[in-house]
């Protein structure tokens, strides 16, 4: 086995050990007997017990970010690929944060360690932002003046409401269909959407 074959498996252990026994109940002696690879290879990758979650915190957000870039590549408008791109990263987050139960406290109370993890994948977000932007100007779907300061502002609304979005408190009573006729009027008034 590779050495990122044997690290993306000792992250995958660890991942499904946290959510099934909590970070604070596993050992670095549990995810090297349930990954098969003895302690000194489970050391020679990640010095910690804390080191690994955070690593498995890295890999989700590497899994949210290949969801949204394939919806960026979808053969749709960009309008809806706007709108595909924010509920496919809510939803996601939300699945990720539920799948592993037991990391959403300690996602929610180390936040500014969550920050400085999520920095590469922020970027790599208004990159998809922007790209999906700059393909509704040329199309003439959005009328936009700054394309980057509209792509960072995109990024961190959604990001803003992640919180809210996961506790189930946006659009409580609101079936589907209209929440997103909601999310998608603010959205498109604020890119200026043309009539097509």
């Amino acid at each position: 086995m590779t050495v990122s074959k044997t690290k993306a498996r000792l992250v995958d252990v660890a991942r499904q050990l946290f959510a099934k026994m909590g970070v604070e109940n596993t050992t670095m002696n549990d995810i090297a007997l349930a990954s098969k690879k003895g302690r000194r290879t489970l050391y020679t990758y990640f010095k910690s017990k804390d080191e690994i979650y955070w690593a498995v915190v890295e890999s989700e957000l590497d899994i949210l970010w290949e969801l949204m870039r394939r919806v960026s590549e979808k053969d749709i408008s960009p309008d809806q690929k706007i709108v595909d791109m924010i509920y496919t990263r809510l939803d996601a987050v939300k699945e990720v944060v539920y799948r592993n139960g037991t990391l959403r406290a300690n996602f929610f109370r180390d936040i500014w360690r969550v920050e400085k993890v999520r920095k590469k994948f922020d970027a790599r977000e208004i990159v998809l932002f922007k790209n999906v932007l700059q393909e509704g100007v040329s199309k003439g779907v959005f009328r936009i003046d700054d394309i980057d300061m509209t792509a960072h502002l995109i990024h961190y609304c959604v990001k803003g409401i992640e919180v809210p979005y996961i506790r189930g408190r946006i659009g409580v009573g609101l079936d589907t269909e209209t929440r997103k006729k909601y999310v998608a009027n603010i959205v498109f008034g604020a890119l200026h959407k043309t009539d097509i």
